[in-house]
């Protein structure tokens, strides 16, 4: 059985969460490949709101195995307090949740490194969560690191750690930190950690293999990837579909489906370009209705109107089998609604979204404006449901972008969702 991956489209913060929750109904193993706890995927089940962070939305569905793997960075007891609050609201982990062995760990000293390389770039910080994940893929890198099997091998993870944080003091100077205490907690995390601890490589291919449905869940999106988002506003790790096999050592053939998260509008989180941004009304409309504050830092995100340039970039990158479009009920109470559909500099179009982040701050953006629709779209069950104009917009989104819409959220919901026939 093929592989589907849900990957976001834009700059995070579209929604994943909702439709791989959707999906896992028909799925055996959802997995986590990239990122950590700076993701957050929200959804609500019988009014029962599940925030996730490092756990994979597929918890939610009791017959589905949840994998963490070798590409996500654990901060271990931030997982366990996951653990907690998640199984606090009646859902199980046990027996149904794993970890690769070969993910690497996140410490309170690479969330102090987060704040000392934000405090340095002072009014050019990237405005990262200061969740330690940047400082952690820098640990990787540069082979300095530590795996969750290094934890096993305790006299190795002890030096290593010591090592760690001397060289961290030679060049942030003799900062405090109580190095005896945390080997005592990671001492005490590695024995509750190991049930769950295993080799994550060998269980995917072999769930491939028994022709078992596995669901890949993407964290943040691909305006945030590494190499091919705004850089350096952007995450420490690959997320586009590429980052899928080398986070959990899938081969690309093995991939069937892509589908891309896209919201109804646009947003972003922290510092960085943002072309389609309304910093006006539209905008506080946007974040007010859309209620846009990070399920991970609890900032509020900048709103503005859908960008097709992202979107079709995206797609180059990502080759999406389908769209999910979320939150169109958020456009409900517009007279108009605006797509920017091009980039233009000097008057000339740009044939592609650019890399050089000072020529995309010189861009004017051409829009396209539709009517709105003028009514609560919360309650509809299928696409001729819909209002014309809403309808309408979803249509020229499809023909913009070049991919179909599978489903359309039109409300927070798990049964807001309309699936495309």
């Amino acid at each position: 059985m093929p592989v589907s991956v849900v990957l976001g489209s834009q700059w995070g913060d579209e929604g994943k969460g909702k439709l791989v929750d959707c999906l896992t109904d028909k799925m055996d193993l959802c997995c986590r490949a990239q990122g950590g706890n700076n993701a957050g995927h929200t959804i609500v089940v019988n009014g029962t709101k599940f925030d996730f962070h490092l756990l994979p939305s597929g918890l939610i569905n009791p017959a589905c195995i949840n994998v963490i793997g070798n590409g996500v960075v654990v901060n271990v007891p931030a997982l366990f307090e996951e653990i907690r609050v998640t199984e606090s609201k009646g859902i199980s982990c046990q027996g149904r949740l794993f970890v690769s062995s070969r993910a690497h760990l996140v410490f309170s000293l690479h969330q102090l490194v987060d704040k000392f390389k934000e405090a340095e770039l002072g009014k050019t910080a990237i405005g990262t969560t200061l969740k330690g994940i940047g400082p952690t893929y820098a640990s990787k890198a540069s082979r300095s690191g530590l795996r969750v099997h290094h934890l096993y091998q305790w006299t190795e993870f002890e030096s290593r750690f010591r090592q760690m944080v001397e060289n961290k003091r030679k060049r942030y100077g003799n900062f405090e930190y109580d190095v005896e205490q945390e080997l005592r907690n990671y001492k005490e995390y590695a024995e509750k950690l190991k049930p769950y601890v295993i080799d994550t490589i060998k269980m995917v291919h072999d769930a491939v293999k028994q022709d078992k449905r596995v669901m890949v869940e993407g964290a943040n999106a691909l305006m945030l990837d590494l190499d091919y988002g705004t850089y350096p506003y952007v995450t420490s790790s690959n997320t586009c579909v590429g980052g899928v096999c080398t986070g959990l050592g899938i081969p690309p053939r093995k991939v069937d489906n892509v589908f891309g998260v896209v919201k109804a509008y646009t947003t972003r989180v922290g510092g960085g370009p943002f072309p389609t941004e309304q910093l006006n009304a539209v905008g506080e409309h946007l974040q007010t209705v859309g209620q846009e504050i990070g399920t991970t830092t609890g900032r509020k995100r900048r709103c503005g109107w859908l960008d097709v340039v992202v979107l079709r970039y995206s797609h180059m990158i990502n080759d999406y089998t389908l769209l999910n479009i979320t939150k169109l009920d958020v456009l409900d109470q517009l007279d108009e609604i605006k797509i920017g559909v091009q980039y233009l500099v000097d008057g000339k179009p740009l044939e592609s979204f650019p890399s050089d982040l000072s020529l995309l701050e010189r861009v004017e953006v051409q829009y396209e404006t539709h009517p709105g629709w003028k009514q609560d779209i919360s309650k509809c069950k299928s696409f001729s449901d819909l209002p014309l104009n809403a309808q309408k917009y979803v249509k020229r989104i499809e023909e913009l972008v070049g991919v179909k819409v599978g489903w359309i959220g039109v409300g927070p919901g798990r049964d807001a969702m309309i699936e495309m026939q």
